[in-house]
């Protein structure tokens, strides 16, 4: 299991978006400057983010801006917009273990309530930290620096 980038990538979208709002015109080109990706890239987090409502997009001197105040924004509102977890959750099982075997035949009855909870705790994580501590605790490394 590994959450892509697109978490992280999305997370440094809308700290840029807050913190440069007064002083540039956020543009998928200034994201992908800040963030060292292919615009592209940054556009198709953007499509995501903007299909869910977290941002607002419109071309010329507005740019990029947030649709909700940052303490109604989680981390866990960005994870579902842009990562492509389904049903299933974060953790594959393969597919096809040995049910003549006893290891295989009783892998799932031991391990499926251990990875639920365990993607539970990821998500009440995310749930419990809004886009504002995270712009607030990066503004305030910027301040010291």
């Amino acid at each position: 299991m590994q959450i892509t980038s697109r978490f992280t990538i999305a997370v440094h979208i809308l700290c840029c978006i807050e913190i440069f709002k007064k002083d540039y015109t956020v543009t998928s080109n200034f994201l992908a400057g800040s963030i060292g990706a292919n615009p592209v890239i940054i556009r198709n987090v953007m499509g995501k983010l903007k299909d869910s409502g977290i941002i607002d997009i419109s071309r010329g001197k507005s740019g990029i801006s947030l649709a909700r105040p940052l303490d109604k924004i989680t981390l866990y509102d960005i994870y579902k917009a842009v990562e492509c977890t389904d049903d299933s959750g974060l953790f594959r099982f393969h597919e096809n273990p040995n049910l003549e075997c006893p290891v295989g035949r009783n892998i799932h009855k031991v391990m499926d309530s251990r990875l639920e909870a365990a993607q539970t705790a990821l998500e009440n994580e995310l749930k419990g930290t809004s886009l504002a501590e995270i712009v607030a605790d990066t503004q305030k490394i910027i301040s010291e620096e």
